[in-house]
């Protein structure tokens, strides 16, 4: 098979697997070296499931394993491999478009690459438990910086028989996720599914969220059959066991493609400046009308931020998820880099000079 009739047959069975014209050019070198594409499905110690034109086929990730993590063979990635042989293997992938990373839990300061190549990133919350807007503002984060479109889908809506408390529910999920569209689903009636399908019909979608949350009925619900193992989650606290151990990608019949993800214990971030800038858009936006342009919101004078929490214009809550979010994502990243640790260092010593100034000008007050 010529190198052109490979890319040819390739555009007609992995066009549903999200194949178009500018991965085939990006293709073309491999392709010319008698490498075929394909979409990795599922990686699991050290070899992967990828679709074919040919099927799906098993290969081994041995020529694709850097020092780097980043840059380790994951889900979604389009990668070149062996045209045939026992065993057969993945020789490289593509630039990657998008990438969910999250960091890991070593104390390294690590990545970890969740998904490739996504267009849509879903951030599954049961409606089981009380709502923790902190950690779906943490999630949003990390969304935002894959450059994916966040959404957010409240699950298991059906145990919120009331309207208005859903509705109150789901504005305040709203005022922690502006600009991200927030959807109540149940799976079990099918309310609000239509809207959910109509989204996920183009493009790749990623299901994230806690195990318990109802990503795999999510799934089961879109690919219209139980290719998702589900288990009911605990009473006590609306956690589920890991039913999902791997990320898989799936075609789904009325277009587009999904990766379910396993339950996440933990999403720290991972160099997320921007997502959390966008998660926080309004603090960002007040920001600028501070006297100091480095202002951090804490006690400085004529911080426009913390007017506007005086005068109930911002959630004392979303600006206590921002600094924790903002602090996390610097230590991250000054685990790397010296001067960002340097500038940390001077904050930490402008921010104790400030205090113990309106700690003595208080005391010079006292009669």
């Amino acid at each position: 098979m010529t190198s052109t009739s490979a890319v040819f047959t390739a555009f007609s069975a992995l066009a549903p697997y999200g194949w178009d014209q500018a991965w085939a050019e990006a293709f073309a070198p491999y392709a010319a070296d008698g490498l075929l594409p394909g979409r990795v499905a599922r990686v699991d110690r050290g070899q992967c499931d990828v679709v074919t034109a040919d099927g799906v086929v098993r290969a081994d990730t041995e020529f694709v394993v850097p020092r780097d993590p980043m840059k380790v063979v994951c889900t979604g990635d389009w990668v070149a491999v062996d045209p045939g042989g026992d065993p057969r293997y993945v020789r490289a992938y593509l630039p990657r478009r998008t990438a969910f990373v999250r960091s890991t839990s070593s104390q390294r300061s690590e990545g970890q690459i969740l998904a490739a190549n996504i267009d849509h990133a879903v951030i599954a919350v049961s409606l089981a438990v009380e709502l923790d807007l902190g950690r779906v503002e943490r999630f949003l984060a990390l969304a935002w910086e894959s450059g994916a479109q966040p959404v957010v889908v409240l699950t298991k809506a059906d145990l919120v028989p009331d309207p208005v408390t859903l509705s109150h529910l789901v504005q305040d999920v709203e005022t922690s996720a502006p600009g991200v569209p927030v959807l109540p689903v149940s799976a079990l009636y099918g309310d609000g599914l239509d809207v959910f399908v109509a989204l996920t019909g183009s493009g790749t979608t990623v299901l994230l969220g806690q195990s318990g949350a109802g990503k795999s009925t999510l799934a089961n619900a879109l690919v219209g059959a139980d290719v998702m193992d589900v288990r009911a989650a605990r009473d006590v606290d609306g956690k589920g066991r890991h039913t999902t151990t791997t990320r898989n990608l799936l075609a789904l019949p009325t277009g587009g493609v999904l990766i379910d993800t396993p339950g996440l214990r933990g999403v720290g971030l991972f160099d997320a400046e921007t997502g959390v800038g966008q998660v926080f858009s309004e603090i960002e936006e007040l920001a600028e009308e501070c006297r100091f342009h480095d202002c951090a919101h804490e006690q400085e004078p004529g911080c426009a931020v913390l007017a506007a929490v005086e005068g109930g214009e911002l959630p004392r809550r979303r600006l206590e998820s921002y600094r924790k979010l903002v602090r996390e994502n610097r230590w991250i990243v000054a685990k790397t880099d010296a001067r960002l640790r340097a500038e940390i260092k001077k904050d930490w010593k402008r921010m104790g000079a400030l205090g113990k100034a309106m700690m003595e000008a208080k005391r010079g007050r006292r009669p």
